[in-house]
């Protein structure tokens, strides 16, 4: 009583519309005759039939599987309610297996944006007679064994009853998942926690169920030694000063990981005026505190220093995991004098 006479007294502010809490945001399945059912994390509807989620929320947008996204044949719809968002897929297939996702939405006037850290997620499957593995227009993929981060075979079956196998296509032979180098999850697929060399080469996945039992898209693992960081270049210049007509080098220096390579680019003053880039590259192994390392270089040349190539030479080097930049300032010498203003 005392709350709504203090509140009615006080002149509310305008503000934005309020925050659901996140225990307000869930999702629950509709079945027949009127019947709800709230999801977990998986959920499995049989091919063919009709899928209905809804989630609490006002308003809501819906993220579903890529097969839906890129093939919207009209089956797929969503409607929002005052109070819930619902998606309603038709005539379900094995293909439509993944993740859907419900996101709540912030409003404030007319814009809104996701509130990903409230989205409540279910991964559905939809079990086919037929069809063991989520189908794929690919009859191989390429994916990248990259040294400095999991890899993932996906390899996604309709049916978490199915019992999914890794095998090497050569030599031909079923591929040990001891749960630590290599685990399977059924939502996810086969992931390689440590990629190494040995991994790489044609791999696929073999699923049975009954007394069906069908192989799944070729993967072909490509070996890739991902360095740990960005290189760390170093730029010295032949001289800080200049005298006009002489000869400058600008020499830009990694050292880093073998096997890893490093590309530079250049920038320069001459560049403004359409001076062409003249560089010479190399690399050579050296030792570094007893270690084998790679010494990536390039030395910018530029002949018969002008006024207009004095300023700031920039060198970008780059390899597959980032890039930074170094700079030098490169004056010509006895500016005073050649900077003097003439007699009128």
């Amino acid at each position: 009583q005392t709350s709504k006479t203090k509140s009615a007294s006080v002149k509310p502010k305008a503000k934005a519309t309020p925050r659901p809490p996140a225990a307000q945001t869930y999702l629950t399945q509709v079945l027949d005759k009127g019947k709800f059912q709230k999801v977990g994390k998986t959920l499995s509807v049989t091919a063919g039939l009709t899928l209905e989620l809804r989630c609490k929320g006002s308003p809501v947008q819906w993220g579903v599987p890529p097969y839906l996204q890129e093939d919207d044949d009209g089956r797929l719809r969503t409607v929002q309610h005052e109070r819930y968002g619902t998606l309603i897929l038709a005539n379900t297939t094995g293909a439509d297996t993944g993740e859907f996702t419900c996101y709540p939405m912030y409003c404030e006037d007319t814009e809104c944006r996701k509130e990903y850290d409230k989205a409540v997620k279910v991964f559905v499957f939809f079990p086919d007679p037929q069809e063991l593995f989520v189908p794929s227009s690919n009859y191989y993929e390429v994916i990248q064994l990259r040294t400095n981060r999991p890899t993932v075979l996906p390899c996604q079956v309709t049916s978490p009853q199915a019992k999914v196998t890794l095998h090497r296509e050569f030599p031909p032979v079923e591929v040990k998942v001891d749960g630590v180098e290599i685990s399977f999850e059924v939502t996810r697929g086969f992931t390689i926690h440590r990629p190494k060399q040995h991994h790489a080469g044609s791999l696929y996945c073999v699923a049975s169920l009954g007394n069906l039992r069908q192989s799944s898209t070729k993967y072909m693992l490509i070996y890739v030694h991902y360095p740990a960081a960005p290189p760390v270049p170093v730029i010295q210049a032949s001289s800080d000063s200049m005298a006009l007509g002489q000869n400058l080098q600008v020499t830009c220096t990694v050292v880093g990981e073998q096997d890893v390579l490093v590309d530079f680019t250049w920038e320069y003053p001459g560049q403004t005026i359409g001076r062409p880039l003249y560089t010479q590259d190399s690399m050579q192994t050296v030792q570094v505190d007893g270690r084998s390392r790679l010494r990536s270089q390039t030395v910018l040349l530029v002949d018969e220093f002008r006024e207009v190539d004095q300023g700031t030479y920039t060198c970008t080097a780059q390899n597959l995991e980032g890039s930074r930049s170094v700079s030098t300032t490169v004056k010509v010498l006895s500016s005073r004098s050649t900077n003097k203003p003439k007699k009128p």
